[in-house]
């Protein structure tokens, strides 16, 4: 303890919490400040004040491992002077003045009592990753010092960290600097030798995983001790373990969220032989991992994104920040001087991130929203929080939360929220386990949310029955943790459906110490397994930020497609009298999905399933619910390139379990409106989406049948009405009158049409019922009400823009107005002899198309009397051999126009 560099920052944190009550940590790694500083504060270090310490760290694996830490440097055993409590394990005495436990464990504490009674201090580690449990943690106890104990201490303590900001925050709180304990660490430049994809989604090329196991090759060869490589999930620690199979002397060591206890244990102590430890970023902190003098860094991260609209969460694979690249760089000089082997380039390290994304800014907001509206901020406004929620994703929450009866109209929580808070679960399982136990029985809830809790391994497949039974009898990692949480959880589903819990007594460990089972109050997302952080849902369930092997749940978000329900504290669920669901297990444990994600229920329609929520999904060919009628999705992706999303967990229901379940969302209406090209008025009862039951409406009220009439026309075009020819020209010629003169002349374009159709077509439009009344309607007729008839003008109209004009020929020839801008007079060029300027219309010449006697254009002129004199030569050249029975004269300007030809002439 002695050779801890944080010692000699042990009298300036002292005294800063002495003055001010608040202090920020900035401790390089290897200094001590998670083992060392609780003790010296807890007065556990040459007779300091005796202090009851609350350490809160965000992952569960190094809440264990830092109690255990401090426990073997008083020589002592967990459960004595130092304890700690995660979810599903406690090991606490009489004695125990540190206690590490999660941040999610505090929240609960925090909710159950907010003075925190017995509590001197409480030090939040590792602030510096932005978990959301950590920063509503520091938001609560903020507010607690405030109001309720100014005595009670708080420090923030982090290895890089916003000091100022934490600072700012924890009422100015001071900054007390500890010096690195680190050694020197080597970078090494190792980027792959060929450009590789950027990452896509939770998609990681292929290329690049074969180039970071051939840099683990080149770490061992080139330098000693054991190899710590970091990448983003456990799909891709998998793969590089596989190419790293064939190292003769070195273990391969695989540390994630989802790793067995044991091995996790067996990294945090010193092997007989070299190792390569392949992890997550949950060993970018809070652990040391012995013997490690290499890092084999790959540049990449899991975060959490939400997709409000579609109703889907993902994981999202990201370039490490700067600040996580310094971390797990750091991992290599704990003990001696080390090397990291960075998969970039120098250059692209300049350009990173500096820190990571604050999980309030990312992630799902729902059990966020419930921790808030519990403390009695339902929309945070009050809540000393580094950065506020982004308002998009609240809103989402607390429509979620409103539909499952956690808070009322006001977003403050009733005693249902309070009840799904202290669940330890994501509120949407929490409601599936409330809900479901007195339908189904507390063991097969319990079960079912277990398993959607942590997405099981593909091998178990995506049907859910069929997974719980894999589980049931399965003896991997995955079934063991499995067993574990469905115990806990039927404790709490027994009490919910009225039965004594079967939950087994506590067990005392060797060391005297109670090991009683813990409720982990932690509304971390489902799925985020032992290791990941306890955060209140960073990521849905089955995706933790370890990763899942490109897989991307999504269990947890998408409010924003759920209605609220109606009535303080409403509780959406179930009717009042207990529904009983038929057909067998299969139908039960669809249930229990249906109640976490009522807007998941969904029903095959043309090849895939249409969810509640407006999103369709697809279940793989040959999986057992794609021939379902009903199924209800608890784990969806969308992978890249695809439309859909596609089911990876889900069960099949029917659509009585549909209705009971998702009865939140069951309306009827009576829907008029147009579609595939007509009226159709029908009356639909609805879940969501989804239609259960579509009959006629024929006495659909003429307002509905107007508007949907008026749809039609703004989606087709007024060219659903009849347009006699002269119609059609009636509308150009006004078209050409707006445009040169303006007023009174009306604008008939689409727009301005739609805006005035109760000016000129109202009265056939309020006879008309379907599309074929709308052909019937001579539009000529209509549009000539909007004629200014009041001013007089109206009677100008054949005047200003005549449909026809008289030639010299005598002919009268139509005039084309379908170019506003430019009307055209297209005749043939004898019938013009003799015509010197250029007729106009409203004072605007005409474009003059002069047609050969066959009727082509020969020549295009605005100034006739220019192409008399310089044109006219040049077509009778051309066309004076061609056509000799017409004629040609030399001055055209004099000559007698005519329609005929020269036989008839001179007959």
């Amino acid at each position: 303890m002695d050779a801890l560099p944080v010692r000699e920052a042990l009298p300036g944190l002292t005294g800063a919490l002495d003055r001010h009550g608040t202090a920020v940590l900035v401790a390089p790694p290897g200094t001590g400040k998670t083992t060392l500083v609780p003790l010296a504060l807890a007065g556990l270090l040459e007779g300091g004040p005796a202090r009851r310490v609350v350490v809160a760290e965000p992952r569960r694996i190094a809440a264990r491992a830092a109690a255990r830490r401090m426990a073997w440097l008083l020589g002592e055993r967990v459960g004595g002077s130092v304890g700690f409590t995660v979810r599903g394990e406690r090991a606490v005495g009489r004695r125990t003045r540190v206690e590490v436990v999660t941040t999610g464990v505090l929240l609960q504490r925090l909710q159950r009592d907010q003075e925190l009674s017995g509590v001197d201090v409480v030090v939040l580690d590792e602030c510096h990753e932005r978990h959301l449990d950590a920063d509503t943690a520091a938001a609560f106890l903020w507010d607690v010092r405030e109001a309720l104990r100014p005595e009670l201490r708080l420090v923030a303590a982090s290895a890089t960290t916003d000091a100022e900001g934490w600072a700012r925050l924890l009422g100015g709180a001071p900054v007390v600097q500890a010096r690195g304990a680190a050694f020197p660490v080597d970078v090494v430049w190792a980027p792959p030798p060929r450009a590789v994809r950027p990452p896509h989604g939770t998609r990681v090329d292929p290329a690049l995983l074969t180039h970071v196991a051939s840099v683990v090759r080149r770490a061992l060869a080139e330098r000693d001790g054991d190899v710590l490589a970091f990448l983003p999930g456990v799909g891709e620690i998998a793969r590089v373990a596989g190419r790293l199979g064939d190292l003769g002397g070195v273990d391969v060591l695989q540390v994630h969220g989802r790793a067995p206890a044991a091995v996790q244990d067996a990294v945090l102590s010193v092997g007989e032989r070299r190792r390569v430890v392949l992890a997550t970023s949950v060993a970018e902190s809070s652990l040391t991992v012995p013997g490690v003098r290499v890092v084999v860094d790959c540049g990449l991260a899991r975060e959490p994104r939400v997709d409000h609209a579609r109703g889907l969460s993902a994981l999202t694979t990201v370039r490490a920040s700067r600040a996580a690249g310094r971390q797990r760089a750091g991992r290599a000089g704990r003990e001696a001087p080390g090397t990291v082997y960075r998969c970039w380039t120098e250059a692209e390290d300049a350009r990173l991130p500096r820190f990571p994304s604050p999980e309030i800014k990312v992630a799902d907001l729902t059990a966020f929203a419930l921790q808030a509206a519990c403390w009695g901020d339902p929309d945070a406004s009050g809540l000393a929080l580094l950065d506020p929620p982004p308002t998009g994703a609240m809103a989402a929450a607390r429509s979620v939360l409103t539909a499952i009866g956690a808070v009322g109209p006001d977003g403050r929580a009733g005693e249902r929220g309070a009840r799904l808070a202290r669940l330890g679960l994501h509120p949407r399982l929490g409601r599936a386990l409330l809900d479901a136990a007195p339908v189904v029985g507390p063991d097969l809830a319990a079960e079912v949310v277990a398993l959607i809790s942590e997405e099981p391994p593909r091998e178990y497949g995506d049907d859910l029955a069929v997974a719980l039974r894999a589980a049931r009898h399965g003896g991997d990692a995955y079934a063991a943790r499995w067993r574990k949480e469905a115990g806990r959880l039927r404790g709490l589903a027994s009490e919910s459906a009225g039965e004594p819990s079967r939950t087994s007594p506590p067990v005392p460990d060797r060391s005297g110490a109670r090991a009683v089972p813990a409720l982990d109050t932690s509304s971390r997302a489902p799925g985020a397994p032992d290791g990941a952080p306890d955060a209140p849902a960073p990521v849905s369930p089955g995706a933790s930020a370890d990763g899942d092997d490109g897989s991307v749940a999504s269990r947890t978000s998408g409010g924003s497609r759920l209605p609220r329900a109606k009535g303080a504290g409403a509780r959406a669920p179930l009717p009042d009298s207990r529904p009983v669901i038929e057909g067998g297990e299969e139908r039960r444990v669809g249930f229990v999905a249906a109640l976490a994600f009522p807007e998941r229920v969904a029903r095959a329609e043309g090849g895939s399933h249409l969810m509640a929520g407006g999103t369709r999904a697809e279940a793989e060919a040959a999986s057992p619910l794609r021939g379902a009628e009903w199924i209800a999705v608890a784990v969806a992706d969308r992978p890249v390139g695809r439309g859909h999303a596609r089911v990876r967990l889900g069960g099949v229901v029917d659509e009585e379990v549909a209705r009971i379940a998702a009865g939140a969302l069951l309306e009827h209406r009576d829907e008029v409106g147009w579609s595939d090209g007509d009226v159709v008025a029908r009356r639909v009862e609805r879940l969501g989406a989804v239609e259960v039951a579509v009959r006629p409406y024929p006495g659909a009220a003429p307002s509905l049948v107007r508007a949907a009439l008026l749809d039609g026309l703004r989606r087709e075009g007024f060219g659903l009405l009849r347009w006699p020819a002269g119609a059609a020209a009636l509308r150009q010629r006004l078209a050409f009158l707006r445009g040169r003169l303006g007023e009174p002349w009306p604008d008939v374009s689409d727009e301005a049409l739609h805006a005035r159709v109760e000016e000129w077509l109202e009265p056939e439009l309020s006879r008309a019922r379907r599309r074929a009344d709308l052909a019937r309607i001579d539009a000529g007729q209509a549009l000539a009400r909007l004629l200014p008839w009041a001013s007089g003008e109206a009677l100008r109209l054949d005047e200003l823009a005549p449909e026809r004009i008289t030639v010299p020929s005598g002919s009268a020839i139509r005039i084309d107005y379908s170019d506003p801008e430019r009307p055209v007079l297209a005749v043939k060029l004898q019938e013009m002899f003799g015509l010197q300027e250029s007729p106009r219309v409203a004072g605007a010449p005409l474009l003059v198309h002069l047609l050969s006697p066959a009727g082509r254009p020969a020549a295009v002129t605005a100034d006739l009397a220019s192409f008399w004199r310089d044109g006219y030569r040049g077509v009778r050249a051309e066309l004076r051999g061609r056509y000799p029975k017409h004629p040609w004269p030399e001055d055209p300007a004099t000559a007698e126009p005519t329609r005929h030809t020269n036989a008839r002439l001179r007959r």
